[in-house]
């Protein structure tokens, strides 16, 4: 489906959680109360509501904060969310002290020595694991 025919479908459904009516003149308004920048025009509130179109970030923002939901999941929905918490959660649980403090010091290497390190910790990965960088086994804890 279309990015911006779902954005249109998460807004009309926050909108109606929230007690409102699925009316462009009613997001029109309480957008505009809401937002400190140019306002939008009715013809912007019923495309947004239609999905044939998606506000700017800052404005998705203030959509969010008036709906009481969460901006990204408005924008990106909530599977998206799911998905960056898993990754996170993944990152939580398996790095240790040890791996954000080289971690760290990578980050702290100029682009072209990080580069090489990349490139170095990629080819120890394909022959450790005899696959892609990510396909293989998790590594030891072990030092």
């Amino acid at each position: 489906m279309n990015e911006k025919i779902e954005f249109g479908q998460r807004l009309r459904t926050a909108m109606a959680q929230a007690g409102y009516p699925l009316r462009p003149v009613v997001l029109e308004r309480e957008f505009n109360t809401r937002y400190w920048g140019r306002s939008v025009t009715l013809q912007a509130a019923r495309r947004w509501l239609r999905g044939e179109a998606i506000p700017a970030q800052d404005k998705v923002q203030v959509l969010a904060e008036w709906l009481k939901i969460e901006p990204e999941v408005l924008r990106f929905g909530e599977a998206v969310r799911l998905s960056v918490q898993e990754q996170r959660k993944r990152w939580d649980d398996g790095v240790g002290y040890l791996e954000r403090e080289a971690f760290d010091a990578f980050l702290q290497l100029p682009a072209p020595q990080r580069k090489v390190v990349r490139e170095v910790i990629l080819t120890f990965a394909k022959v450790h694991c005899g696959a892609a960088p990510g396909e293989g086994p998790a590594p030891d804890d072990a030092p």
